[in-house]
């Protein structure tokens, strides 16, 4: 298991890199100011940071239970993915449709472009900072190994 600091690192470095790419993005395919797409976009990172810690212990300890262990097949990383950013999805839509004076409908198809644009960041973020930052069980596997 991941330790602490490990964690927030984690969850930071997931959140600031997300708003670089998300902010400039959102503010271009929705005709947004950039400013206000940026406030929504802060507070979502707010909200997201605590989501990702708390979720993504609760997965691993779930995993731990289940499996004995935490490394994640093709299979788990997609359904982590997936239940991570409907669970955002949920949390979030009200403040789209607040912030932004837009209807419910509107907030949700937003929401939904950038929980796309985040399930596949999620995806490509978590595998690239699982190589980067390996787990010391996971040190002199091979990546094929790793894939299981």
């Amino acid at each position: 298991m991941r330790s602490t600091s490990d964690r927030i690192r984690h969850a930071i470095s997931f959140e600031i890199i997300g708003l670089a790419l998300v902010t400039p993005l959102g503010a271009l395919a929705f005709g947004m100011p950039l400013a206000d797409v940026g406030v929504v976009g802060v507070a979502g990172a707010t909200i997201a940071t605590g989501w990702n810690y708390l979720y993504n212990l609760g997965f691993d300890h779930a995993m731990q239970r289940l499996t004995g262990g935490t490394r994640k097949s093709l299979a788990v990383r997609v359904l982590h993915a997936v239940l991570f950013e409907g669970g955002l999805l949920l949390a979030l839509l009200p403040l789209i449709a607040w912030y932004l004076d837009v209807s419910l409908l509107e907030a949700f198809l937003m929401d939904v472009s950038f929980a796309l644009f985040y399930l596949v960041y999620t995806f490509v973020f978590n595998w690239a900072y699982d190589r980067i930052f390996p787990l010391p069980d996971w040190q002199g596997k091979t990546p094929d190994a790793m894939r299981g």
